[in-house]
């Protein structure tokens, strides 16, 4: 007996969608991609990449810069990108769409920039595939905000030298 088909969830549909964006994306560390989506509807993507005219990390490598924080832990990060939810925040205000009361569907748990402008935006909704190893300070402004966040895996995504 064959097998009956089983479409995806909405979310599923999204995540799949995100991750395919995501493919675009010319930093190595965090080749990330998302989508913005109100009432079932795409409304723009991002993803991980320099801003326009400037060299791409796959082209020249990664500009890493040394973060110390509060406990006196070192992080690297790559600032020669512009981040998957930024991008899309960005094509969002260039085309004259509101992100208001939408949800985002991303690869990990947005960074601590990133979930501000998700929250000063009016995204209500934040559905991630995996944890960010240094997502604990988005996950409490998201909560303090009343933005929903959900995750598809309680998997950590880690960089290499992070």
């Amino acid at each position: 007996m064959e097998e009956k088909y089983v479409r995806p969830s909405w979310d599923e549909y999204f995540m799949e969608i995100a991750e395919t964006v995501s493919k675009r994306a010319t930093c190595d560390r965090g080749r990330s991609g998302c989508v913005v989506v109100r009432d079932r509807q795409i409304l723009v993507t991002g993803y991980v990449g320099s801003p326009k005219g400037l060299p791409h990390c796959d082209e020249v490598g990664h500009q890493l810069k040394q973060m110390v924080h509060e406990d006196g832990t070192v992080t690297q990060h790559c600032v020669r990108t512009v981040h998957a939810e930024q991008n899309a925040i960005c094509q969002a205000a260039k085309l004259g769409i509101s992100l208001d009361g939408a949800t985002l569907y991303c690869r990990m748990t947005p960074c601590r920039v990133c979930a501000m402008l998700i929250i000063n935006c009016g995204i209500k909704r934040v559905v991630c595939a995996n944890k960010y190893h240094a997502g604990a300070e988005s996950e409490e402004m998201f909560a303090k905000a009343g933005v929903q966040l959900e995750f598809f895996s309680d998997e950590v995504v880690k960089y290499k030298n992070q």
